[in-house]
């Protein structure tokens, strides 16, 4: 067996002569479940931990910390008790699924205030900020500088946030791992712009990142030393070694894509390409720049190929170990090697404890990818990160990989002997379709929910691109690691980079024939995505006809609701960013004012549009005409009402009756800075109103209402 048949997905082929309840269950012929009811229960629990911790925040207001602590104990007690006096099968995995939501609830719960930090609580003026410069991020007005804050003037050690970032609009002049002195404006990590958007502020809670904002001028360096305590001095010179890593591979790997290479062996973006970045993204492809599953598995499968062959070669040693232990092993030290030179981001710590359930499977003689091992690997990670739970990261990659574990088990055990044998060659590129396919179908709703839009030709990109990364680019980065003692690592490197290129050129050339994407033109409700949601868990869980009829029986009612939910005609962020749509369907992205919050992420692909070249600006969009008075006009003057339906505010407007009734219905910029942003729909009813505020932990009441 090689190393792709010791990782590749296994049959759970339960015997059905012996003893236990295993071996009864899997005697069933007509059993609903994929496998054994009893191993079947890691997955129901991971999916119900899943579905606690993301009730948690979805939550209106904070929940008492006590009861939802002790709750995981009670449904224990009440699963120890039903096993005890034999309750109902039915009831007793109602209270399995009970414990797990408890569970996942109490981990978020716990979390929350396990990285409490201070935040920023209002703007500042320039404030000196000094601190040690962490990681450099690509922004979009300049890059992005995270610090270690020591210091913030004006804020004592007790309001002092743990860590802020700020935009650099100068040219930089320090590097990663440097103490860094900056003048610069903080304010509060701002609130999503949509109604269901990404929770930017929710995840700065939970990074400590207690402040955003922008340098005036330039970060100049400090004289002061390594920060206080071991672990703070290793991550700083750890930072300092990925900046020079990343500053060499852009070298090394060539002008065209060597930023593309800085980012896939370090982490840091900062010398990508913008226009790069966003073919990546509209081609399909973007899932190849985040350092996430795929390289984790890449780096540690090569590893672990490598070691085994070379293993298997020492005759004494493969004679009374098994040569797959030891190899382990190694590949997981070399995967967390890699888990540290990239930053070890949120998603990569996730890829790495799943890598780690594989490899800990091999040891202990265990199929290394099954549905036990994906659910153990969820478990894991809910435990730890709960709040990745609400992440577009999370949701797709235990999609794609738990459709792929069960679509290959499914398609293993109907493959026939010969096929086994004479078609080894044909099943590689028709697994290779295969895992295309079912891991975009998998990941559909949740790329629709969160970036409201597909990439047009997603499919064949990555028929394209896959093959040039598995055995061109990581077999380069390897031989140029192991020739980097002998002086000859930049010949990897260079290969390397050539093999990127061709990435790059079947990014851009997919963009260009389908450069919008697809896009529903409608954006998907939150209880579609949980419909959705459901039906991929349990066609995971199910097998034969049952996938098919639960599919059919959720997806349907979440394709409804979809469609019957009315559609967003106008939405103004708190970036000054107004987004209309059309009466032709069309969204539109129009610069008006210099706002300091966000757009909305579904809408990110945008360009802005020149509808608005002359001021004032009429729009015919789908709830009527919309007005758009010059930045600077009156607030008190205003277009007639037969003009236009709606007409945009830019300034403070502290008295309605300040304006004619005769005037198109106001939309004013005050709310706007008040809730986050506003959003008519279809119906012309806004679809975020201000409400009562109910703190949570990342959304304090009495700074701000959304």
């Amino acid at each position: 067996m090689d190393a792709g048949e010791a990782l590749a997905p296994q049959k759970h082929n339960s015997p059905a002569k012996g003893k236990g309840r295993a071996a009864q269950h899997a005697a069933q012929p007509r059993q609903i479940w994929s496998i054994a009811t009893v191993d079947a229960l890691p997955l129901l629990l991971a999916f119900a931990m899943a579905s606690g911790a993301a009730a948690y925040f979805l939550a209106p207001a904070e929940p008492d910390f006590e009861p939802v602590l002790l709750a995981p104990l009670a449904m224990a007690i009440l699963i120890a008790l039903g096993r005890r006096f034999l309750l109902p099968s039915l009831l007793q995995l109602c209270v399995w699924l009970a414990f797990g939501a408890a569970l996942g609830m109490s981990s978020a719960a716990l979390r929350a205030r396990l990285v409490a930090a201070p935040v920023i609580v209002a703007e500042t003026g320039p404030v000196m900020v000094e601190g040690w410069l962490s990681e450099i991020e690509t922004g979009a007005k300049g890059p992005r500088l995270r610090i270690d804050v020591h210091a913030i003037a004006g804020l004592t050690p007790e309001t002092t946030p743990k860590t802020v970032r700020l935009t650099h609009r100068s040219r930089l002049e320090v590097s990663s791992g440097r103490f860094v002195r900056c003048w610069g404006v903080l304010r509060p990590p701002p609130a999503p712009s949509m109604e269901g958007e990404y929770d930017f502020r929710r995840q700065a809670w939970f990074e400590q990142l207690g402040g955003v904002g922008y340098v005036q001028g330039r970060c100049r360096g400090g004289t002061l030393g390594a920060p206080d305590g071991i672990l703070p001095d290793i991550r700083m010179k750890v930072a300092a070694f990925r900046r020079q890593l990343a500053a060499h591979v852009n070298i090394a790997a060539g002008d065209r894509a060597g930023g593309f290479a800085a980012a896939l062996v370090s982490g840091d973006r900062s010398y990508m390409r913008v226009e790069d970045q966003v073919a990546l993204r509209n081609s399909g492809l973007a899932h190849l720049l985040a350092i996430s599953g795929l390289h984790m598995a890449i780096v540690g499968g090569l590893v672990f190929y490598l070691m085994r062959r070379l293993l298997a070669c020492i005759e004494p040693l493969a004679l009374r170990v098994a040569v797959q232990k030891p190899a382990a092993i190694i590949a997981l030290a070399a995967s967390l090697a890699y888990l540290i030179l990239s930053g070890a981001g949120v998603s990569t710590q996730r890829a790495f404890i799943m890598l780690a359930v594989v490899f800990g499977a091999v040891l202990f003689d265990r199929a290394a990818l099954s549905l036990r091992s994906f659910a153990i690997a969820m478990i894991l990670v809910i435990l730890l990160q709960p709040e990745s739970v609400m992440t577009p990261g999370f949701q797709m990659s235990f999609a794609a990989s738990g459709a792929l574990i069960a679509t290959y088990e499914a398609w293993t055990a109907r493959r026939s002997a010969s096929d086994k044998v004479l078609g080894s060659f044909s099943y590689s590129w028709a697994s290779l379709a295969v895992t295309s396919l079912v891991a975009g179908t998998a990941t559909a709703p949740y790329a629709l929910y969160h970036f409201d839009r597909l990439a047009g030709l997603g499919l064949l990109a990555n028929l394209a691109a896959m093959p040039v990364i598995t055995f061109v680019s990581a077999p380069a980065a390897a031989a140029a690691l192991i020739l980097t003692p002998f002086g000859y690592g930049d010949l990897g490197l260079r290969v390397f980079g050539y093999s990127l290129e061709a990435i790059l050129w079947i990014a851009q050339t997919c963009t260009e024939q389908a450069p919008g994407g697809l896009s529903p033109g409608k954006q998907m409700p939150g209880v579609s995505l949980v419909l959705f949601s459901a039906a991929l868990g349990l066609a995971v869980i199910a097998r034969g006809i049952w996938r098919w009829l639960f599919v059919v029986a959720l997806s349907g009612p979440a394709t409804w609701l979809w469609i019957a939910a009315p559609a967003m005609a106008l939405h103004w962020s708190a970036s000054g960013d107004v987004f209309v749509r059309l009466a032709g369907g069309e969204v539109h992205k129009i610069r008006y004012i210099d706002g300091d919050g966000l757009s909305p992420m579904r809408f990110s692909t945008l360009e802005p549009s020149g509808l608005c070249a002359d001021w004032p600006c009429i729009l015919d969009a789908e709830i009527g005409r919309i007005a758009l008075p010059r930045p600077d006009a009156d607030a008190t003057a205003c277009h007639p009402r037969a003009d236009a339906a709606y007409e945009l505010v830019p300034h403070a407007l502290t008295d309605t009756g300040e304006r004619s009734v005769n005037c198109a219905e106001p939309v004013l910029w005050s709310d706007v800075v008040r809730t986050g942003a506003i959003t008519l729909n279809t119906k012309g009813a806004p679809s975020k109103k201000t409400a009562p505020c109910k703190a949570r932990p990342w959304k304090p009441c009495g700074v701000e209402t959304d």
